[in-house]
Formats: structure tokens, sequence, C-alpha cells
């Protein structure tokens, strides 16, 4: 289990390590996907990092993340592949700190120049910021919160196929909460906008982190008001009402849409 803990001190060499390269988590071909990395068998392996930071603690050890070369991937050796790859094929906890460190990384290397001045930064705050040098403005990771939402109509449930999507599934609809604007505001705002009805009886149903590429996402179920489905030409391909008997393709019941598609039905 990972524990949320600052890390100031460089990694050892037994210490646990998840490699990535850009967006990609990096895994050994000869083991699971939950096997870690030690930080001496990374270095080893793929030589020197890009970029080194502490994750948190991993059942009690320091648990760092490493951006390496992309050049020092064997594909005959190595995997490659997005988070994506991983959802549903490994255990919660471990998705979770695959999730943080990737994120965690990604502020690292896009906050290297403070924004106000322009000046260069460096690790702040024990490790939680990124402060400049110069004015002294402090940057820290940024979590984009967003409301998801089953919609109900008696037995049925409302989905949505994303415009542009690849993977060939339904969802929950989705939508980042605007400044001001309250968690169950922006539930009946995503739904107004994105499918042209309007749902009332909102309530809380859970939360999940989802770095794709930084989200906090807080599910809702809400019940269905009025209105005719009128789509969102830019943003939805296609939407209905659908029943238990037939369902699209719908996401794994590890993402929080899959959880809130069969709360629904099992309730």
């Amino acid at each position: 289990m990972l524990e949320l803990v600052n890390l100031t001190a460089p990694p050892s060499a037994d210490d646990p390590c998840l490699v990535f390269t850009k967006r990609d988590a990096v895994a050994s071909l000869r083991r699971p996907p939950d096997a870690f990395w030690s930080h001496a068998e990374a270095l080893t392996t793929f030589g020197e990092p890009e970029r080194v930071i502490g994750v948190g603690t991993w059942h009690g050890r320091p648990l760092y993340a490493l951006a390496i070369a992309e050049s020092s991937i064997d594909p005959i050796e190595h995997i490659r592949g997005n988070l994506y790859t991983l959802l549903g094929r490994v255990p919660d906890p471990v998705f979770a700190a695959y999730g943080r460190a990737l994120q965690l990384l990604a502020w690292r290397r896009d906050h290297q120049f403070c924004g106000r001045c322009g000046g260069p930064t460096d690790l702040g705050d024990s490790g939680r910021a990124m402060a400049c040098s110069q004015c002294g403005h402090a940057c820290y990771p940024r979590l984009s919160p967003c409301a998801i939402v089953a919609v109900t109509r008696g037995d049925q449930i409302l989905l949505a196929a994303a415009k542009g999507r690849r993977a060939a599934f339904y969802s929950t609809l989705a939508g980042f909460i605007e400044p001001g604007e309250s968690a169950e505001e922006a539930v009946a705002r995503e739904v107004r906008e994105e499918v042209g009805i309007e749902v009332d009886n909102i309530r809380y149903f859970a939360s999940q982190p989802w770095p794709f590429p930084g989200q906090l996402m807080l599910g809702f179920h809400a019940e269905y008001a009025g209105g005719d489905i009128r789509l969102d030409d830019e943003e939805i391909e296609d939407a209905g009402w659908f029943s238990r008997d037939n369902l699209p393709p719908v996401p794994p019941a590890a993402s929080i849409s899959g959880q809130l598609i069969r709360h629904v039905f099992n309730r």
C-alpha cells in the first residue's frame, strides 16, 4: 500500500522504482506488470535517469519514479505502454502508485521555470512544491476536479460515446468543474451541455484519482428530470438510454465509470 509522504533523500540500491519513458510505464517482459524495479536494477538496465522523484512509501520502503530515455529500452526485454494498459490488470493500489508517479514526473518536467517571472525553479517546501529561485513563487502539483455522473430514467441508464475515442465503448458523462462552481452544479451543467437534458436528485457516490493526465473524479448518481437528447456534436458521438439487457460495451469495473454503471444495475 502506498503512503503519501515526501522523500528528500536519494534512492538506495534496494528501493523500489517505477520506470517511465514519456507518458509510458516500462516493465520487464520476464515479470508480471505489477513487479517494481529496484533502483540498482533500473540503473544497470537503463543507465542514469533523466529525472527522479519520490512518490511515497510502499509497504514501508521509499518508492521512486524514474524518467528514462526512450533509446534505453530494449524491445526484446521490455514492454512499454500508457497507464490504460494497466487498468484492471494490476491491483488498484499498484495502479494508484503508477498514477501518482506519472503525475509527479509530469509536474517536475512542466514546471522547471516559474510561470510568474520565468526564473528557474527547484524543489521547495520539503519537496512539495517547485519554488522559483528569483521571486519565490511556488507551484504545487496540479489536480483537476472532474464530475462524472450516472443518469437514470426508471430502469435505464444514460450512456454516451465520446467523439474521436479509439476505444469502442459507451460511458457515463463527465466534465471538469469550473471556477466558482460546485460539483453538483457541474453535474447538471455538463449533462445539459453534452446531451441537452435536465437532471435532479444529484447525490454523491465515490471518488477516484485518474492520472489522464491529472484528474480527481467525483462520482455522482442523478435522475432524469426532462428534455430530449440533443448531442453536443463537438464532444459526443452518440448517446442513448440503455437497460441491463441491451448494454453496449462499457468501461471496466476498475474505473469509476464502470463502478457507477454496475452500481445502477446491482443496487
